[in-house]
């Protein structure tokens, strides 16, 4: 019975992530999933990432996933582009976003001119990676602080990803971080990954990083 249900409520979130992506090419959206843990740097790299978007035309709509509070919400009003925040505490403390409830938060995006949908999942290393949020790309974020063992210690998030960005990379040299040999061990758990080094802070890999995306949007186009 246990096994039954499981399967029941995968099944569910996958009619719904392959119910947004028919609404994404009916609109001409694309959708990106970025994942890492808590404090890795997502927040800082789309403050950086997103106006480089902009200088390309794209029109930008986020999704901000968190347990609760809007800090990461509020970080990102003042680019100009609209958010819909969704808190997980009410419904259970989700350490994830599911496909139903991106649905839901589409929904109050709805009315804007958007081709460019950015969720920014819950921070955790295992839990997003468990869930089709529907999403054409799946961005794994691990920073130079975290370990160059976490992509063999936590494999899901890096198969599931189609691309994986070695995050926080103006602080390898003071962490000693071996970048390489998170980029092997990255290499190692999926073969088929995109890997960029990118820094919120200083701008590196964000314009590739934004030429990647522009170039995904024009294959779904």
């Amino acid at each position: 019975m246990e096994i039954k249900i499981v399967k029941h409520v995968l099944q569910e979130n996958e009619n719904w992530a392959a119910e947004i992506r028919r609404r994404m090419r009916a609109r001409g959206r694309i959708m990106l999933n970025f994942m890492s843990s808590p404090g890795s740097g997502k927040t800082r790299l789309l403050e950086s990432l997103i106006p480089e978007l902009g200088r390309r035309g794209r029109m930008v709509g986020v999704i901000e996933g968190d347990i609760t509070t809007t800090r990461d919400a509020e970080r990102i009003q003042p680019l100009g582009v609209p958010v819909a925040q969704v808190e997980t505490e009410f419904f259970g403390g989700d350490c994830h976003l599911a496909a139903n409830v991106v649905l839901g938060a589409l929904s109050t995006l709805e009315n804007e001119t958007l081709d460019t949908i950015i969720i920014e999942n819950v921070g955790n290393l295992v839990c997003p990676a468990e869930f089709d949020t529907g999403a054409d790309v799946n961005i794994a974020l691990l920073s130079v602080t975290e370990g160059e063992d976490k992509p063999l210690k936590y494999p899901l998030m890096f198969r599931n990803s189609h691309w994986a960005l070695v995050g926080k990379i103006d602080m390898a040299s003071a962490a000693e971080a071996d970048v390489a040999l998170i980029k092997r061990n990255m290499l190692a758990v999926n073969p088929a990954l995109r890997v960029l080094e990118v820094s919120g802070k200083t701008g590196q890999g964000v314009r590739e990083l934004a030429d990647w995306i522009c170039a995904q949007a024009s294959k779904l186009a």
